[in-house]
């Protein structure tokens, strides 16, 4: 902090008055502790305002909570004191009721009057104004407001520029508006209470001590002693995996759709069904609290830096949507998924997020905040299609897919062999299911025992429980691979198909979905498994070495029907897919998506 200190010191932010006193930054910083430098005038900060009657009100707030030994001290700041004509003596009286009723049941740092009020009139180190004065300034409590020649922020200067022995004093025609962030005012406005709640619960919420904006009052055993902490407000929900917005940060701004207590507690009461856990599940009960009340909140921050205004007309993009495509097929399976964008008009939603009755900021209430805005919703126009209620896609050659293959002992060896062979597969630029195929990839179970049917056991991870799912299997063909593939080697196979999922206790429990399906030859082929498919327990967000939901494909071809060249008992596996209920349709030529229902189609060729 020295470098920052010298760079404030040496830049000329001490009054224009004496600036000839400055040309030699550390002699004159010398001085200005010892009370030498020209245009310094006798006393402390704390001395000059107890001696002004004008400043009497403010003087006793000071006072009254112990920021008289502050300004009194060695610290250099820079005080706005609104005088008596504007900061009246009940107002004064007021505050320091206030100030009173939180102390000891609040830290100092959480004392509305120190934070709103006392820390929104000071800041640390000297600063001054000019005839050409048009910047930001940060206070004590980390807001940042604009001082110009004559006012700071909208409050007028009656005077300015007046060095004491401990920093600059100016006098204002006004308390300095206090604009909490998105973040405070959440818990400012009691319709906003269980967003609140959820936002400062002891789990995501914590304070960050900032020696920068703190009062130094000595060392005690080595260690600095300081007069006033300053904290900074911090919060998991910030984080990268579930915001991936800073809603406490003043030099960013976001726009923010909050949903009053009402609006609260209906989607409490319907989000909760889907994240029921099971009841072997470790923390099950911080899973069932803190998944339903992130599913309401995750997508409903915007950046102003993605979503101008002329944007915001037509779309808005949130800070949980990812852009690149290369993203979406990481995070969510393929590229043509677009969660947590709103308006787009050719993925999700075509509702303006601003204008049309069905928009995600449309019909709410704007608060302005010093780092943004509010939108406190009473009516809630998120749709889960477009944030929580996702496609699971289960790519067959993706990491940790697999969870096993067939085995049979070898009578010799007394081992356990696979009796398949799972082959990763390609489909090249020329080949004519290039882009059909997902990831244009792949895999072959190729039986090394051509006398019994064989099985594959694949992992579905993040399952919501009591949601209807449409479940698919896509198989490829083998003209994919091979443009030349041979008759025998293009046969259909015959499957039958058995989910494994966990019931309430925890015990495992299977459903067959499908005791026999086939497949289609030279197409890409969706085979509807089940349809609306809920399961009773939810797996998502768990780190599961054995996920607790998987699904066993197994070939049920008769020795007939692979002698006669039928069927084959070769299967090869794009992925499993997870679909919301309706969301997709199988037609002759394409497999047909509207993800949300009010979007453009998307259609992927079978053939």
């Amino acid at each position: 902090m020295i470098t920052k200190i010298n760079k404030i010191i040496c830049a000329g932010l001490v009054c224009c008055g004496i600036a000839a006193a400055l040309t030699a930054c550390s002699d004159t910083w010398d001085d200005h502790y010892e009370g030498k430098a020209q245009g310094v005038q006798e006393g402390t900060l704390w001395q000059a305002i107890k001696q002004n009657g004008n400043l009497s009100n403010f003087a006793s707030v000071i006072e009254a909570c112990g920021y008289d030994k502050s300004l009194g001290g060695s610290q250099v700041f820079t005080v706005f004191a609104p005088t008596n004509n504007s900061f009246t003596s009940a107002e004064a009286a007021e505050l320091i009721q206030a100030y009173n009723q939180e102390k000891g049941r609040v830290s100092d740092e959480d004392n509305t009057v120190i934070k709103e009020f006392l820390q929104n009139h000071i800041a640390l180190f000297n600063h001054s104004v000019s005839a050409t004065s048009n910047d930001s300034l940060e206070l004590m409590n980390g807001k940042r407001i604009q001082i110009t020649t004559g006012a700071i922020g909208n409050t007028p200067f009656l005077s300015s520029n007046q060095l004491y022995e401990n920093g600059v004093l100016f006098t204002v025609d006004g308390k300095v508006d206090y604009q909490p962030s998105v973040f405070e005012y959440l818990r400012k406005d009691a319709d906003l209470d269980s967003i609140a709640t959820f936002f400062y619960n002891e789990r995501f919420y914590r304070k960050e001590f900032i020696p920068s904006r703190s009062v130094a009052g000595g060392f005690v055993d080595g260690k600095t002693v300081y007069l006033d902490s300053v904290f900074r407000q911090q919060n998991d929900l910030f984080d990268y995996d579930f915001l991936d917005a800073d809603l406490n940060e003043e030099d960013s701004t976001y726009f923010m759709v909050a949903p009053t207590n009402e609006v609260w507690r209906q989607l409490i009461e319907e989000y909760s069904q889907y994240f029921n856990y099971d009841d072997k599940v470790l923390d099950r009960d911080s899973l069932v609290y803190t998944n339903p009340r992130l599913a309401i909140v995750k997508g409903t921050v915007f950046s102003r830096t993605f979503n101008e205004d002329a944007a915001l007309r037509d779309s808005a993009l949130s800070t949980s949507a990812y852009t690149s495509m290369s993203s979406r097929k990481y995070y969510w399976g393929t590229e043509f998924l677009h969660y947590y964008q709103y308006g787009d008009g050719t993925g999700y939603s075509q509702q303006k997020p601003l204008q049309q009755p069905a928009g995600v900021m449309s019909g709410a209430q704007e608060i302005d905040c010093s780092n943004g805005k509010v939108f406190k919703a009473s009516q809630w126009n998120f749709n889960p299609l477009n944030t929580f209620y996702q496609w699971i896609i289960v790519e067959a050659e993706g990491q940790g897919s697999i969870q096993e293959v067939s085995k049979v002992q070898n009578t010799s060896t007394n081992e356990m062999e696979e009796t398949i062979t799972p082959k990763p597969r390609y489909v090249e630029g020329d080949n004519e299911f290039y882009g059909k195929v997902f990831g244009n990839s792949f895999v072959e179970f190729e039986p090394t025992r051509t006398t019994m049917n064989h099985n594959v056991t694949f992992n579905i991870k993040n399952v919501l429980s009591n949601i209807g799912y449409d479940i698919y299997l896509v198989s490829a063909p083998a003209l994919a691979n091979d443009s030349n593939a041979t008759n025998v080697q293009r046969l259909p196979t015959k499957i039958r198909c058995t989910l494994g999922f966990h019931d309430q206790k925890g015990a495992e429990a299977s459903d067959i979905i499908q005791s026999s399906i086939e497949t289609t030859p030279d197409v890409v082929d969706y085979l509807l498994l089940a349809e609306d498919y809920k399961f009773p327990c939810c797996s998502y967000g768990l780190k599961e070495e054995i996920p607790q939901v998987t699904l066993k494909v197994e070939t049920r071809v008769s020795s007939a029907e692979q002698r006669t060249n039928k069927f084959s008992r070769t299967m090869r596996i794009d992925c499993i897919m997870l679909v919301p209920h309706g969301q997709a349709v199988v037609t002759e030529n394409a497999f047909v998506i509207a993800p949300h229902g009010d979007g453009v189609a998307y259609s992927i060729p079978r053939m």
